[in-house]
């Protein structure tokens, strides 16, 4: 008899407030951002014109009322952007979220499914 794999549960978390604020897209902007200094890199990692990623990044800023990213301009190397204090502070925040949210949601699976196993 073929071994029947455990079900699990996936989420994806977003925070909303008038529309989508921030999820795991920007999240993954911002944490290309924070380890590049730079938008545009982060945005091609992800397959995403550099167009679309300051789009996201100023819907979600809008949205918000505070920056996530300080632009710099110029300069020997080019421009650049970092995250602000509340940008990382967001980011931060919503991966440790992101953590527990997860941890809860396999603790309900594991009491709502228990027994109940998929085909492999």
């Amino acid at each position: 008899m073929p071994m029947r794999e455990k079900m699990t549960v996936q989420a994806t978390l977003r925070i909303q407030c008038g529309g989508k604020v921030f999820g795991p897209g920007i999240a993954r902007l911002l944490e290309g951002v924070r380890d590049h200094g730079s938008l545009r890199q982060s945005a091609s990692e992800m397959g995403m014109s550099y167009n679309k990623a300051w789009h996201v990044v100023r819907e979600s800023e809008t949205r918000l009322g505070f920056p996530l990213l300080a632009r710099k301009v110029g300069g020997a190397r080019g421009g650049g952007a970092e995250l602000t204090a509340q940008g990382a502070e967001l980011l931060a925040r919503y991966r440790a979220f992101e953590t527990e949210a997860q941890a809860a949601l396999a603790a309900l699976a594991e009491r709502h499914f228990e027994g109940m196993e998929g085909a492999e």
